[in-house]
C-alpha cells in the first residue's frame, strides 16, 4: 500500500446520514456525463450514476458540500434539476433524506441509473461554468456517493461530447474513448475537467509530462504559452528538491480568463495532479502569474498530501476547521515567491518587493492571530482579514526559515521541516498537528524553543520582530515616505508593456488624453518597467516636486507619444526590505542559503 493509499484508508469519509435507514451496498459504479453543443444553449451538464445493487431496498446518494481547497460551502444539491431513477425500463421511486441526499427506492437488486442535469453557470474554481463551446466542472460537484460506503470504492468517468472539441483531465484514461478511472472517490473528485474548445501544450518536466490547458483558444499568445512552461520548468524542480520526489505522473494546469471575472482579478484552486485557475481577461498576459502558479503547483506536496490532521480523511458533508491553515496557505505562499528567486524566475529584488506587498497588506489589517485567521477562513469575515493567513502566514515562514538557519548556522532551514514532516507524517498516513510542525522546527533549529515565538505571533496578535529577526539573514525593513505620480489610471502588466486598464473620468490622465489599452512607457523620463521604478521617481521627486506638468510617453497602437498631465502627487508611509551593507559573514551565508536554497555540509 503506498502513502496515497495509507491516507485514503486513515478513517471513514463520510457521517453516516441524519436518517436511520441503512443503504443497500452497491458495486460497479460509473458516470457519464454529457456536455454538447445542444445543452450548452441551457448552461447545463447531464449527468448519470450507474450501479449494481446487491439485493432490495434503499440506495442512499449524496453530493458533496464543498470542494477541498475551497474553505467554504458551496452546497452542491442547489443545482441539481431533472433528478429521475430508473432501473431497466423501469422508473424507480425517490426523495430527499437531507438537502444533499437523495433516497432510491429498489424493488429488487440489479443494475440502477441516477440521471441529472447540473446547472453550470457559476464563475468560481470550486463550481461548474459553461459557455457555447466549453465548460469547466469539479468532481465534488456531480458525482454523487453511496452512503455508507466508504471512500475506497473505484469508479470511471465517460465524456460525451462533440467529436472536435476536448477533453483535458488529471483522471487515468482508460482504454475506451474519453473514458478515465478513478481507484477511490477523494481521487475522482479531486481531478476537475475541461470540455470543449481549448488550447493545450506540454513539456517535460522532471521527467513528466507538464500540461498548460487555456479557454478561450488564442486568449494566451503562443509566446506567453511558451514562457508560462518555461517558467514551470524552472521552478518545478526547486520544489521537487524540497521534498525529495515528483508526486504525479502528468500535471495539468488549467486556466479560464473571462472579462466577466473581477478586474483585474486571479484565483486559483489546487488538485493533486492539476490546478484550475481563473483570471480576468485583461491579466491574462501578466508575468505575475507565475507566481499564483508557483503556488498552487506547491500545493501538490502541501495540502493534497501533507496537510492538517483535522483534514484527513476529507469529509465532503461538513466543515473541517483547522488553526494551521496559515501553513497549509501561508506557508505555501512563501514557498511560491521563494522557489521562483532560486530558480531566478524572479530577482531577489522581486522577492523583497513580494515580502513588502505581504507586509503592508498586513499591516493595514487589525491585529489577528494566525490561528484565529485560520479558524475563521470558513465564514469570511468583513473586517479585512478574510485571507490574512496568505499574506501573514507568508511572512511567518520567512522569521521562521531566518530562525532555523541562524539557529543551526545554516546547516538546516525550513526545507528541512517540509521535507521531515512530508516523510514522517503524510506518508505515515496522517495529518499534521500542532505538536508535530514546532517540534519539527526546533529539531531543525537545533533545539531552540520556538514557544514563545508561538504564543506572542502565531496564537497571538503582537507584531511580528522583523527588527530583530530579518538582520539575522543581512536584512532590514526600512520604513519611508514614498512619492509617487497619481495620474488617475490603473495598469497591469502583460508581454507588451504597462498597459492602462482604467482611466479616471476627469483625472489628470484623461485631461491629457491617455486612453483604455495605451501602455505606459516612462513618466518624467523614468522608464515604468523598471523594477525599480518607484524607488527612482521617490529619489528624483521626493525633495523637489514639479510643478505644472509632468512627461508621461504612451504607446498607442504603433505611435510612440508625449502626453503632459496635470503633475500630481501620492505620498505614501511604505516599507522596503533592503540589504545589509554591514551584514556579518553568518548573516550573508543566511541570506544567499534563503535565496538559493542552500546550506552548509
Amino acid at each position: 500500500m503506498n502513502s496515497l493509499q495509507l491516507l485514503i484508508a486513515a478513517g471513514i469519509a463520510f457521517a453516516a446520514p441524519p436518517s436511520q435507514h441503512l443503504s443497500v451496498p452497491v458495486t460497479g459504479i460509473r458516470y457519464r456525463v454529457t456536455f454538447d453543443s445542444a445543452n450548452a444553449q441551457s448552461r447545463k451538464i447531464i449527468v448519470s450514476m450507474s450501479f449494481s445493487a446487491a439485493a432490495a431496498g434503499d440506495v442512499l446518494l449524496s453530493l458533496p458540500s464543498w470542494t477541498p481547497g475551497a474553505y467554504e460551502l458551496g452546497n452542491y444539491a442547489r443545482f441539481v434539476t431533472n433528478f429521475s431513477a430508473r432501473m431497466a425500463n423501469d422508473s424507480l421511486d425517490w426523495d430527499k433524506v437531507d438537502p444533499d441526499t437523495w433516497r432510491v427506492a429498489l424493488a429488487r437488486g440489479g443494475e440502477a441509473t441516477v440521471t441529472f442535469d447540473y446547472r453550470a453557470d457559476s464563475l468560481d474554481n470550486a463550481m461548474s461554468w459553461s459557455k457555447s463551446d466549453f465548460a469547466f466542472f469539479n468532481g465534488t460537484n456531480l458525482f454523487m456517493y453511496p452512503e455508507g460506503a466508504g471512500a475506497s470504492f473505484a469508479s470511471t468517468v465517460t465524456v460525451l461530447t462533440e467529436p472536435a472539441w476536448r477533453v483535458a483531465t488529471g483522471m487515468t484514461p482508460a482504454a475506451a474513448a474519453r473514458t478515465y478511472t478513478a481507484s477511490s472517490y477523494h481521487e475522482l473528485v479531486d481531478m476537475p475537467f475541461f470540455v470543449g474548445r481549448f488550447d493545450i501544450d506540454s513539456m517535460r518536466i522532471v521527467d513528466r509530462w507538464f500540461r498548460f490547458a487555456s479557454y478561450p483558444a488564442g486568449s494566451v499568445t503562443p509566446a506567453r504559452r511558451s514562457q508560462i512552461l518555461e517558467h514551470a520548468s524552472k521552478y518545478v524542480p526547486r520544489q521537487v528538491e524540497i521534498f525529495g520526489e515528483v508526486p504525479w505522473d502528468t500535471y495539468t494546469m488549467l486556466q479560464v480568463a473571462d472579462a466577466d471575472f473581477a478586474l483585474g482579478g486571479a484565483a486559483a484552486l489546487e488538485h493533486q495532479n492539476s490546478h484550475l485557475t481563473i483570471v480576468s481577461s485583461s491579466v491574462v498576459a501578466n508575468p505575475g502569474l507565475s507566481s499564483l502558479y508557483a503556488h498552487e503547483v506547491f500545493h501538490a506536496w502541501n495540502v493534497k498530501r501533507l496537510r492538517p490532521a483535522e483534514m484527513v480523511p476529507y469529509r465532503y458533508d461538513v466543515q473541517q476547521p483547522t488553526t494551521l491553515l496559515w501553513i497549509s496557505e501561508g506557508i505555501t505562499d512563501y514557498y511560491a515567491d521563494l522557489s521562483e528567486v532560486r530558480a531566478k524566475v524572479i530577482t531577489p529584488r522581486g522577492f523583497y518587493s513580494s515580502t513588502n506587498r505581504k507586509i503592508d497588506d498586513v499591516e493595514e489589517t487589525v491585529p489577528t492571530a494566525l490561528e484565529d485567521a485560520s479558524l475563521s477562513a470558513w465564514i469570511h469575515p468583513v473586517d479585512g482579514t478574510d485571507d490574512l493567513y496568505y499574506d501573514k502566514g507568508s511572512l511567518a515562514g520567512l522569521l521562521l526559515d531566518i530562525l532555523i538557519r541562524d539557529g543551526s548556522d545554516n546547516a538546516r532551514s525550513l526545507d528541512t521541516v517540509m521535507r521531515e514532516l512530508y516523510d514522517t507524517v503524510y506518508k505515515q498516513g496522517r495529518g499534521l498537528t500542532n505538536a508535530d510542525w514546532w517540534a519539527s522546527v526546533s529539531r531543525a533549529a537545533g533545539g531552540k524553543s520556538f514557544a514563545e515565538f508561538e504564543r506572542r505571533y502565531i496564537d497571538g496578535r503582537d507584531a511580528f520582530p522583523y527588527d530583530s529577526v530579518l538582520p539575522l539573514a543581512g536584512l532590514r525593513l526600512l520604513t519611508e515616505r514614498t512619492v509617487l505620480p497619481a495620474l488617475g489610471v490603473s495598469v497591469s502588466a502583460d508581454e507588451k508593456g504597462a498597459r492602462v486598464m482604467q482611466v479616471v473620468v476627469g483625472g489628470p490622465g484623461a485631461t491629457a488624453g491617455i486612453r483604455l489599452g495605451d501602455y505606459l512607457l516612462s513618466i518624467g523620463g523614468l522608464d515604468v518597467d523598471d523594477p525599480a521604478f518607484s524607488q527612482k521617481f521617490n529619489d528624483k521627486y521626493a525633495a523637489v516636486p514639479p510643478t505644472g506638468t509632468i512627461a508621461v510617453q504612451i504607446r498607442r497602437g504603433a505611435e510612440r507619444l508625449t502626453v503632459n498631465p496635470p503633475t500630481r502627487f501620492s505620498t505614501t508611509e511604505g516599507r522596503r526590505l533592503i540589504e545589509l551593507s554591514d551584514a556579518s559573514a553568518k548573516a550573508v551565508r543566511v541570506r544567499d542559503g534563503l535565496l538559493n536554497g542552500t546550506t552548509r555540509p
